[in-house]
């Protein structure tokens, strides 16, 4: 690693400490935050020095994320490296009951390491931000940020599913020949039989949340 600046140093220091202490990655502008720097092209550029002097690697193919390289090892993920993913959030899902389905369209990003998830690097990760307080027994409150994999569910898995063109964040039942429903973590909603579909969009990994 080529030598550092005190001022990059003093960031680097910052990514490791919220990466280990957060789970996930600082937002740029958490970043400026910190800093209290005038404009995130202030960060840009330091996360810019920080790659060309080999303190930080970028992840091919994902924008925005990064790892922090051991200093005896800059090509390698060594144990104790903060490997981190950088996640597309897709806007807000119900934890209560099903609510209209919103834009396809990404709203933000979220950085996260990736042990949080298993260290499983899939474009067919994405984040959706909770609503809602039907969840709070499987410790998803409201405000929450849950990590979700598209992929088949299994029997008692929690999913963002659509069922009758409504989304819902709730848990997935399905028992040998029985019919699939959803199931809430809270008694004061009822479980939710499908009229005409269920679709799960994504099966949860992760719960992300601002303290």
């Amino acid at each position: 690693m080529n030598q550092l600046t005190p001022r990059q140093q003093e960031i680097l220091q910052f990514l490791k400490d919220f990466s280990n202490e957060q789970g996930f990655w600082p937002s740029i502008r958490e970043i400026q935050s910190h800093f209290r720097f005038r404009s995130t092209n202030a960060v840009a550029g330091h996360l810019r020095a920080l790659e060309e002097k080999k303190a930080i690697k970028r992840i091919a193919g994902q924008a925005r994320a990064y790892h922090i390289i051991n200093e005896l090892d800059d090509d390698s993920l060594p144990p104790g490296t903060t490997d981190v993913i950088d996640i597309p959030v897709y806007g807000n899902i119900a934890a209560g009951y099903p609510d209209g389905v919103e834009s396809g369209d990404a709203i933000g990003r979220i950085q996260i390491s990736s042990e949080i998830i298993g260290r499983r690097r899939s474009s067919r990760n994405f984040a959706l931000k909770v609503r809602g307080d039907s969840m709070i027994n499987a410790g998803i409150f409201d405000g929450d940020t849950v990590i979700f994999e598209s992929r088949e569910p299994n029997h008692n898995e929690i999913v963002a599913a659509l069922i009758d063109g409504s989304t819902t964040l709730k848990r997935f039942i399905h028992e040998p020949g029985c019919p699939p429903y959803l199931k809430a973590e809270n008694p004061d909603f009822p479980e939710i039989y499908p009229l005409n579909e269920l679709i799960v969009q994504g099966v949860a990994q992760a719960v992300v949340r601002q303290l």
